[in-house]
């Protein structure tokens, strides 16, 4: 196991270490438990029944047997053997009772540690992370794979000390009952242990080609899934069940070649076992003839044979799971290695009402193309700049970076808030201070309520219907028949485009932060609407400084300055009356858009 996943894995298991302690040595009682009983047999056959020598036994038992009158009185009292055989059978089913608890509590316990990390720790990661990691992917390895891990634990882990205790004392009696048939009995170890390490690779690598479609067909899944609008609307239905079909088709293929090497794992170990049971019937009942073994020797032998082959083939098992195990835990590792998104700058908590600078930036994503070149303009604390440009543009980059969603490298230019450089400011606080309406607007599967007040722990309901009466929402959420505890549709499935994107705006607005951000948010409401929202926000967060990014005239053409961008450039800077008289790209948009009226 590599370095990381043993310090992950003990992280994960904080909280659960001594439920795991408790029900390993509970298996272990267990286990102890069916040592004790063939030697009850034993004892009973040979010295109680036969009268054989006792000589051999431990002292301990010579001198119990002398509390009951020696072994010739126990013959007549046999009755005594099968009570201490049931009480070794009501010990065993007590360890196995606070086993099985044990286990269940600390399994459980360990995965809801495993899913609160997994959890705490993705929303976390940089916004760059989760736009290169396809959600249904995501999925599959907090569910799929974490189930995985647990049944490795909790079924295989924590069966070591019986196995150990199983092997160490059958072996042990075995040979102290007869070598040369223990001997032979243990010869087809070798050769299960060798099989199991062949496919254990054989096994790993199919297992992980299984479990990266798995994820593959949950992303299709989710998509279609959170997508069915679209794909109705489109009467794409046969093609999407089609590929799924495919998919799928390919998917339950790997699983059909991984069964071969598996159904080869299992039947080897099937012959082998049934191999070893055979030699040692077969040769102990003819040392029982030679008299080189008694009879309770021979059945308690056989007892230690087959108490041995399960231990045996759990060793095989867990090499096999193993394998499982190693790709689980190494999927679950790429998540919880993936470093968080961290400040590198100097934790600064500013006032931001002052002007935001964006000094010669640029930017491209992964090393490709820039998006941004030598971008350079101010907006004056409390005053309000629209941005207009075609699709490419970099609008959205640059709210983007405005929120630190990404961030600049060294040598490409600064941001600065209040003359602060963006790296400097902390995160969290400018993000509290900052209010963003993102172009495609996401709700969560609750109320109309809740989803409005999201972003505060204490709104009161007066708050929440002021930001919705300034976002033009109030009388639409009115007439519904549960008002704002209307439950929304996953993604807010139940609404129309522009109920939505109003939601989402009610929900901005409900923080009244210094900073307001809205990415193309008014595409879906209709121009009255839109007026009214924009006058509305004039009147009450008049001192907010505003950046609306639009392709409408009409929602730009009040703000006090207006930015048009062209393939990552400053085009133009101006006031709507300045850019309709410079005969640029925004007079040229104006007069398309005003003839289309």
């Amino acid at each position: 196991m590599k370095q990381n996943h043993y310090n992950l894995l003990k992280r994960f298991l904080q909280g659960s270490k001594a439920l795991f302690l408790l029900s390993m040595t509970a298996s272990g009682i267990s286990a102890l438990c069916d040592m004790i009983s063939p030697q009850i047999v034993r004892v009973a056959l040979d010295q109680a029944l036969g009268g054989a020598d006792a000589s051999g036994l431990p002292v301990w038992v010579r001198n119990l047997a002398l509390q009951f009158g020696g072994f010739d009185a126990l013959g007549e009292k046999i009755w005594l053997f099968a009570m201490a055989i049931v009480l070794v059978a009501l010990l065993k089913a007590a360890a196995q009772y606070i086993f099985r608890v044990a286990n269940t509590a600390a399994s459980e316990r360990m995965v809801k540690t495993v899913r609160d990390s997994l959890f705490a720790h993705i929303v976390r990661l940089p916004f760059a992370w989760h736009m290169k990691h396809k959600t249904g992917d995501m999925i599959q390895r907090c569910t799929s794979d974490l189930e995985t891990l647990k049944n490795f634990i909790s079924e295989q882990m924590t069966g070591i000390l019986r196995i150990l205790i199983l092997l160490g004392f059958s072996i042990g009696f075995m040979f102290s009952m007869n070598t040369r048939l223990a001997m032979i009995a243990l010869t087809p170890v070798p050769i299960i242990i060798a099989y199991s390490l062949y496919f254990h690779r054989k096994i790993s690598e199919a297992f992980l080609n299984c479990d990266e479609n798995e994820g593959v067909l949950s992303t299709m899944a989710q998509e279609n899934l959170a997508g069915v609008r679209v794909v109705r609307a489109f009467g794409r239905e046969r093609s999407e069940r089609d590929r799924f079909e495919a998919q799928n088709e390919y998917y339950t293929g790997l699983w059909m070649k991984l069964a071969k090497p598996l159904a080869a794992f299992w039947s080897t170990g099937d012959i082998l076992s049934g191999t070893q049971i055979l030699l040692t019937v077969c040769f102990g009942a003819v040392f029982c003839i030679r008299g080189e073994m008694t009879a309770g020797e021979y059945i308690a032998f056989l007892s230690y044979c087959a108490l041995m082959i399960w231990p045996v083939r759990m060793l095989g098992r867990m090499i096999s799971e193993m394998s499982k195990a190693g790709v689980s835990i190494d999927r679950i590792a790429y998540i919880m290695d993936a470093e968080e998104e961290t400040d590198s700058g100097a934790h600064l908590t500013p006032e931001l009402n002052g002007d935001i600078e964006f000094r010669d930036v640029s930017f491209s994503y992964e090393s490709g193309q820039e998006l941004l070149q030598n971008l350079s303009f101010t907006i004056r604390g409390g005053s309000t700049l629209g941005i207009l440009g075609g699709t490419g543009s970099g609008k959205s980059t640059l709210v983007l970076l405005l929120s630190k969603f990404y961030t600049l490298s060294p040598d490409s230019g600064s941001i600065r808030i209040g003359g602060i450089d963006l790296t400097d400011i902390d995160t969290a606080w400018l993000r509290k201070n900052m209010s963003v309406v993102l172009q495609e607007p996401f709700l969560f599967s609750r109320s109309i309520r809740d989803n409005i007040a999201i972003t505060s722990d204490d709104a009161e309901d007066e708050q929440i219907r002021t930001a919705a009466r300034i976002a033009a929402l109030e009388e639409t959420v009115d007439a519904f028949p549960k008002g704002f505890d209307t439950f929304v549709g996953e993604r807010g499935v139940t609404l129309s485009g522009g109920q939505k994107q109003r939601t989402a705006i009610a929900r901005a607005l409900i923080r009244n932060t210094p900073i307001l951000v809205f990415d193309d948010s008014l595409s879906a409401v209709d121009t009255e609407t839109d007026a009214r929202i924009r006058a509305a926000l004039r009147e009450r967060f008049r001192n907010a400084t505003v950046v609306l990014v639009s392709h409408r005239i009409t929602s730009l053409k009040n703000a006090d300055q207006i930015l048009v961008l062209d393939s990552g450039r400053v085009a133009e800077l101006g006031t709507h009356e300045e850019l309709c008289k410079a005969g640029g790209l925004y007079q040229r948009i104006c007069e398309i858009q005003e003839e289309a009226v």
